[in-house]
Parts: C-alpha cells; structure tokens; sequence
C-alpha cells in the first residue's frame, strides 16, 4: 500500500502527498491495458527515484499500451532493464517478431538520476509519428496524475519542411 501511495505522489507535488491509509494496490496496475511528434522529449519527475518513476509510468504503460485483451500496440513487445541498484532504468518498446520475440526497438524511455530528480527521456525511433504522439500524450497526462487509460489519439502536429 505504501508503494501505491508512493506512486501517486510521484505524479502529484510532493506537497500534495502525506500519510496515506488508501488500499490502492500497484500490483493490479502492473498486471497485464495537439501533440507535437517529437523524436526526443525530456521530462522530470520532482523527487522521485527513476525506479519510483518506473513503476508508476511502466505499469501504465502495459496495462494501456499491452494489455493482452486489447492491446493499443499490438504489433510491439514491452521490454524494461532497471539497474541492480534502481539509479537508472530503460523501457524500450520493441517490433514484435515471431513467437512474440522483441525486435528492432522502436521506442525507448530512459529514467535518469538528476540531483532530487528524476528526469525522463523519450526517443522514437521508428513508431510512426501518430503512435509516437499517443505515446508522448499518455506519458505526459501519467506524469500529470492521471490515471485512466485513454483510446484518444492526439493530433499531430504538421512537422516543418526540411530546408
């Protein structure tokens, strides 16, 4: 319980956050359910651990983006390498090839270390512009404090000419 609560105060300032008595559970989350198409985006949770930070936007990630009953990326597998000592943690979303194996990583989500802070980075490298916006949207409303999954996909915004 104390981790739920943890993990909802990852979202919200921490001044928002006290004692909690709430019988949120992370594990039920973790169970497997106009932006613009940035190729690189960076963001920071204030006193968050990257773990902390992991496992508030990883277990959204596969119950939005995997869940096996309707999966919004069914065509990709979710993969996660979090450090022994919890400092530094990648998710990359990866094509899915035979047998449900990972492929070529399309999508990467690094949680780094920052001071108190922790800072994510997204980088797409080969989703297309319409899913890598979804991505970039649930990941920002999730920072945000939100906490449902959504089907809305955001328009993307028009990309500048190359010149």
């Amino acid at each position: 319980m104390a981790l739920a609560a943890m993990a909802v105060c990852v979202a919200l300032s921490l001044s928002a956050c006290g004692r909690s008595t709430g019988s949120a559970s992370v594990a039920s989350d973790e169970s497997v359910g106009t932006v613009p198409a940035y190729n690189t985006t960076r963001m920071s949770i204030a006193t968050a651990k990257p773990v902390d930070a992991y496992v508030l936007l990883g277990g959204k990630i596969k119950t939005c983006w995997f869940n096996p009953n309707d999966p919004l990326f069914p065509e990709h597998v979710y993969r996660a390498d979090v450090q022994p000592d919890g400092g530094k943690v990648k998710i990359t979303i990866h094509d899915r090839r035979n047998l449900g194996r990972a492929g070529k990583s399309a999508y990467a989500i690094d949680f780094v270390q920052e001071g108190a802070r922790t800072v994510v980075t997204t980088q797409n490298r080969t989703m297309t512009p319409e899913q890598a916006a979804k991505m970039q949207f649930d990941i920002d409303r999730w920072k945000a404090g939100q906490t449902n999954c959504s089907k809305e996909m955001p328009k993307v915004a028009a990309q500048p000419a190359a010149q």
